[in-house]
């Protein structure tokens, strides 16, 4: 079974998203992770719809939570490893917001313990955050060595400088 295809997500991303995220009167996070990917068939129709092209190809999208307005922020699987955990994630809001985050999940992991759930790391991520220490704790735990939020969008954007500008490029 191909990345695109299993519905059940890895046990360290089920882990996180079932500790509690602050959402604090919108200084925390506004973010609702899934039990399941999307399906493939639901994520195609999706970013058809997202960007208007009825060609669009989202099967290298893995879609793992949304936030509050329908923004979804998914695994994006174009590294030739098979390990879902080392993909880079990804961003594409309700509003047409699009944003490379991290260069794996273990750097995802340093955005949430900074207090910032994708759409903030997309959209505001100099605001001041509320604290998460369940989050926090669980990077400590999971991820090493530590980063700040700075160092991983700036390295994730370093990486996939073309990100945006690939997915516009299917936008009609």
């Amino acid at each position: 079974m191909s990345l695109s295809e299993k519905n059940s997500l890895p046990e360290l991303v089920c882990q996180v998203n079932q500790l509690p995220y602050e959402y604090a009167d919108g200084d925390g996070i506004e973010f609702e992770p899934y039990d399941t990917f999307l399906s493939a068939g639901e994520t195609a129709d999706w970013f058809k719809a997202w960007t208007g092209n009825p060609n669009a190809d989202a099967s290298k999208f893995r879609v793992f939570g949304q936030d509050g307005t329908g923004g979804y922020a998914a695994f994006w699987t174009v590294r030739s490893t098979a390990d879902l955990l080392a993909q880079p994630i990804v961003f594409m809001g309700s509003e047409g917001e699009t944003a490379i985050l991290a260069r794996n999940f273990y750097d995802y992991l340093w955005l949430l313990a900074a207090g910032l759930g994708p759409c903030e790391a997309a959209s505001l991520p100099d605001a001041p955050r509320v604290a998460q220490p369940a989050l926090e704790s669980f990077a400590l735990k999971n991820s090493a060595p530590v980063r700040t939020a700075a160092q991983v969008l700036q390295d994730a954007r370093a990486e996939f400088p073309s990100f945006v500008q690939d997915i516009e490029a299917q936008c009609r």
